[in-house]
């Protein structure tokens, strides 16, 4: 009798041909499990809260923010003490950066990350010698309009934290403080002064739209700030490849890049949870993450795939390329709450790149959000 898996993951290449190349490959280990894999936007992705997902499916890809109000509302399966910690263990060694203890609450483990990412750096090889690796470098190329930058409100969102902390200033670390002043209004005049430079509708696009528009053409050669997206640097993939590397150097060097990816978690009320355990661990592997989910365009959260000459030659070293980025990357905080902070905020920050809000009068709205759902 066959055991059916039902899944949902994120709607791209990357999240959805990885795990359905899996499930396929899946059958020659298990033959008697079938794992039918289903798919939300980008934006549910990141907003949409698990509490609405998690009936009528086994296995759910997550953004790791959400781990904390699923774990604390019973929502997800705990993955330690289910039968595989020896290669949970193994899984922590294998991790890239924070990555796996992102997916942590209170001392258990509710995901496994299955891919890694954070905002990284984007460039035509095609079209420029060489990538900038400062801001003043960037700024150069920019008033060329050679550059573009996603800031859609998610990802200026996102962009603030990592051009803060690679400035030496980590976001959401004293209660009822967004950022110091001084350091908020740093980056917000930096990205100010970007988004001046970059064609106007870049307020309204995501990383992906930037990865399109940079794969065609010959005017944009450049993204500063914006989630990597190893497809893109896969022959055949787009017109032209493009590579990544890591985000420009603030004054302690690269540190600080907002930490993304996904993690692979076990719903609650999954009628099948051993089967869908085991096939997270067995996706979650180091052979199956530099193989088939690779392989079927996934960008693999585990080390030995980061690390696999293989993966690097057919993605112009994506891996190694941005490894140092990953490294050092910044962790949002871990609150139930914090998911609805970045909600609520995002469109602000998008508003004061397009001259609509005072940079001194969001950072106070930033303080009193962050005091609201943080500190409340």
């Amino acid at each position: 009798m066959t055991t059916t898996l039902r899944g949902m993951t994120w709607e791209h290449e990357r999240g959805y041909g990885s795990v359905v190349a899996a499930a396929e490959a899946y059958r020659e280990v298990a033959p008697e499990v079938e794992v039918v894999w289903e798919y939300r936007s980008l934006l549910a992705f990141g907003d949409q809260g698990l509490d609405e997902l998690v009936d009528g499916v086994d296995l759910l890809v997550i953004d790791h923010p959400h781990i904390p109000f699923a774990a604390e509302r019973g929502l997800l399966l705990p993955l330690d003490g289910a039968g595989h910690d020896d290669e949970l263990a193994t899984l922590a060694a294998q991790t890239i950066g924070p990555s796996h203890a992102s997916y942590q609450h209170q001392g258990r483990q509710w995901g496994l990350a299955t891919d890694a990412a954070a905002q990284v750096a984007a460039w035509r090889p095609d079209l420029i010698d060489a990538p900038p690796r400062t801001w003043d470098e960037v700024f150069a190329l920019a008033e060329e309009g050679r550059v573009l930058w996603p800031a859609k409100p998610v990802d200026a969102y996102s962009s603030l934290l990592t051009v803060a902390a690679s400035f030496g200033a980590d976001a959401l670390r004293e209660p009822g403080i967004f950022l110091p002043r001084d350091a908020a209004r740093e980056a917000l005049e930096l990205m100010r002064r970007l988004a001046s430079l970059v064609p106007e509708d870049n307020l309204t696009l995501n990383p992906i739209d930037v990865a399109d528009r940079l794969a065609t053409g010959e005017q944009y050669a450049y993204s500063p700030l914006l989630f990597g997206y190893t497809n893109y640097s896969r022959e055949g993939f787009r017109e032209h490849p493009i590579a990544y590397v890591d985000i420009p150097a603030g004054p302690l060097g690269v540190r600080g890049s907002l930490l993304g990816g996904a993690g692979i978690a076990v719903s609650a009320r999954s009628r099948h949870p051993q089967a869908a355990i085991d096939h997270a661990f067995w996706l979650d592997s180091a052979e199956v993450q530099e193989g088939v989910y690779f392989d079927g365009g996934g960008q693999p959260g585990n080390a030995v795939a980061w690390d696999s000459d293989r993966t690097n030659a057919l993605s112009l070293d994506f891996f190694r390329n941005t490894r140092t980025t990953l490294e050092t990357a910044y962790v949002r905080p871990r609150h139930p709450e914090y998911p609805e902070l970045q909600n609520e905020v995002g469109s602000m920050i998008t508003d004061v790149l397009a001259g609509r809000v005072d940079i001194d009068d969001a950072i106070d709205r930033l303080d009193e959000a962050t005091a609201r759902h943080l500190e409340g």
